[in-house]
């Protein structure tokens, strides 16, 4: 189990993030959150890397616009998550990530990755700073409007193949502007099909892509 402190970032914000896992490793991660705050499945998915080994920060992006934001997984939540998200000021998942990266162990190598709008902030963490070593983004959405950028660390992506808000043709272009990033597409799975709170949960697929993030992780965070 981990705890709740407070981050600082680059223009004096001050934001609270979940962090576990054992304070001298020599791998961290920062774990990004989807669109409903550091709730209780973002705090077990913490806990599981920490269980790997792994130092961890999870910052609250959505202390920007309202603090002590945790929310499930109903329509309402979901809409509730999308208000919210549009009210962060564009620059403030960057800043807060960076945070979140320097609250981690002295030395230790650092990746990020996230899920939902936080797979599409893990994916800036790739190409708008170098602060990480590599980069593992699940379903994020706005990846494809951001293909462009130039990534500084490795990077993969996770994709399901049945997902309503990210089209194949949105992941087939990601793949045409960034040859050099593993892209992967689980077949029949949907979007969220990495969170076992919801029903788009897909157990085999989830099981399949976390085993990828920590081989990933696991050679290029060594």
């Amino acid at each position: 189990m981990g705890e709740m402190i407070t981050l600082t970032a680059a223009d004096g914000h001050a934001l609270a993030a979940y962090a576990a896992g054992p304070a001298d490793s020599r791998r961290a991660l920062v774990v990004v959150q989807e669109i409903f705050g550091v709730n209780h499945h973002m705090r077990n998915v913490c806990d599981r890397f920490a269980a790997a080994g792994y130092a961890v920060v999870s910052p609250a992006l959505f202390d920007r616009t309202e603090r002590g934001v945790s929310l499930g997984y109903t329509a309402d939540d979901v809409a509730r998550g999308r208000e919210l998200r549009a009210k962060v000021p564009e620059e403030g998942p960057v800043l807060d990530i960076e945070a979140a990266a320097a609250a981690l162990p002295a030395g230790a190598a650092i990746g990020i990755v996230g899920y939902c709008w936080g797979g599409t902030v893990a994916w800036l963490g790739a190409t708008r700073t170098r602060r990480f070593a590599a980069s593992s983004c699940w379903y994020g959405g706005g990846i494809a409007g951001t293909r462009m950028e130039e990534p500084h660390c490795p990077v993969q992506m996770h994709f399901g193949e049945k997902d309503a808000s990210i089209p194949m043709s949105d992941v087939e272009a990601i793949r045409a502007a960034q040859p050099g990033v593993e892209v992967f597409v689980y077949a029949g799975a949907q979007h969220g099909f990495g969170c076992d709170e919801r029903g788009s949960f897909s157990k085999p697929d989830a099981d399949l892509a976390q085993a990828r993030t920590l081989a990933f992780f696991g050679k290029h965070l060594a």
